[in-house]
């Protein structure tokens, strides 16, 4: 076990539940060995797991428009002074299905180390460019303070030139490295079937190799239990998928 085993998960609005931060919670706390703390940040406290460390989200200056604005720039917050006392972090997003022992995420020491979004995790892939996804990934929010400050310089021009928080994290970060291949996995992507298979055949369940499943995008979790028919082209699938109602059943109120 590493020395520190600290997980943060964010939530403002109403995407996501706080049903789904105390499911993410328990399915943590059952793949990890030893203490850990788990934080979110969050605007509104309801119905969290007591068990779960509490904050508000630093406030870095965004109007409601800004916050709404496609790109999730709110998630720079990460790197602001508030959370500078918590030392490495492993920040969890809450489309993501903990499946396997996450032990390996704490060894980190140091740079950050992003999920990688490129390659075969695109709907056409583009070669062996890496790409930079915050979904999972470990910092320091003290040592990548940097990051926030170069933003705040002129928020909407790094806006403007920037699609996205990760893309603009990841082109300021003090050292950049990546996840092992297979570590985390694309629901859609890896685990799900193209065109009508689809409506024939369940989706794969994870190996025993990866530790966390990405549903980036559509569908949630929460469509695949909510519509007989989910996914957006070419990953329709029919039904409820049986290792993601096991998961549920563990770790969901």
């Amino acid at each position: 076990m590493s020395l520190s085993q600290t997980i943060l998960c964010i939530k403002w609005g109403t995407v996501f539940t706080a049903r789904e931060v105390n499911t993410l919670y328990r399915a943590c706390i059952a793949h990890t060995d030893g203490p850990l703390r788990f934080i979110c940040l969050t605007d509104d406290r309801s119905g969290l797991d007591a068990s779960i460390e509490i904050r508000d989200i630093p406030d870095i200056g965004l109007s409601e428009a800004d916050i709404r604005r496609t790109g999730v720039w709110r998630k720079l917050a990460l790197y602001h002074s508030d959370l500078h006392d918590l030392g490495r972090c492993l920040f969890i997003d809450l489309d993501m299905a903990v499946v396997g022992d996450l032990s390996p995420f704490f060894s980190v020491t140091q740079d950050v180390t992003f999920l990688n979004t490129g390659q075969d995790w695109r709907p056409v892939p583009k070669g062996n460019r890496k790409e930079a996804g915050t979904g999972v990934f470990s910092f320091d929010p003290k040592e990548q303070a940097h990051i926030l400050a170069a933003f705040l310089d002129d928020p909407h021009v790094a806006m403007e030139e920037f699609a996205n928080e990760q893309d603009f994290a990841s082109a300021h970060a003090s050292g950049v490295a990546y996840w092992p291949e297979g570590r985390v996995l694309s629901f859609k992507r890896h685990l799900c079937f193209r065109y009508s298979v689809g409506l024939l055949r369940k989706p794969i369940a994870p190996a025993s190799s990866a530790a966390i499943v990405a549903f980036h995008g559509h569908p949630r979790p929460s469509e695949t239990r909510d519509r007989l028919i989910w996914g957006v082209p070419p990953h329709w699938h029919l039904g409820t998928v049986p290792w993601l109602e096991d998961y549920y059943v563990r770790y969901y109120e």
